[in-house]
This record gives structure tokens, sequence and C-alpha cells, in this order.
């Protein structure tokens, strides 16, 4: 898990769900001839944007997640104003339905 993003109304959080934590893939408890080391798993990442005004976050997973990998690359390329950044969640956030728990 890697913050990407933290300010007064936003936090962007970068889970690798299952990640390679030892460099090896991340395979499952199923072997077969194939693989005796059990059947490789996707990867499953995924963005978590917490919106704090509300309170309320949305996870980004699947074709959700691509896209917004795709304004983070962008990003790369030509540095935004945080105002930029922010319209962007904003809108990310507008799916925000969950209410953020702390455990």
């Amino acid at each position: 898990m890697h913050t990407l993003y933290n300010s007064e109304t936003y936090s962007v959080t970068h889970m690798l769900a299952n990640a390679e934590s030892d460099g090896k893939p991340v395979t499952s408890a199923i072997k077969t001839e194939q693989f005796p080391e059990g059947v490789p798993l996707m990867a499953r990442h995924g963005f978590e944007i917490v919106d704090k005004r509300t309170g309320k976050e949305v996870y980004l997973d699947g074709s959700w997640a691509e896209l917004f990998q795709q304004h983070i690359m962008a990003w790369q390329v030509n540095t935004p104003t945080q105002e930029e950044v922010e319209g962007t969640l904003e809108q990310y956030a507008e799916l925000a339905q969950n209410p953020v728990v702390v455990h």
C-alpha cells in the first residue's frame, strides 16, 4: 500500500492486494502438472480515494483503476497544479458511497 496523494480534502492510496513480496509471482494453492508451484494469480491492484470532507471513500479496480492510472501517468509527464489534481479527484469522489471506517 502506497499513499500517492494527501491533502486537506483528499487522500489517494495505491493498494497492492496480492503483490509479490519476495520476488516470486503470487500463486494459488491449486497445483497442477503445468504449475507445480501453484496456478499464477492475476495482479489485483487498485486505488482508494478518500474524500475527507464527506468522510466517504471509493475503491477503484479493474477498468476504473486503469482509467485512473492513465491520469497518474499523464500527471507524471505534465505536472498538474493542485487544483487540477483535486478537480480530477472530485470527479472520482462523486462515486464514493462507503463511509470511512477505522478498525
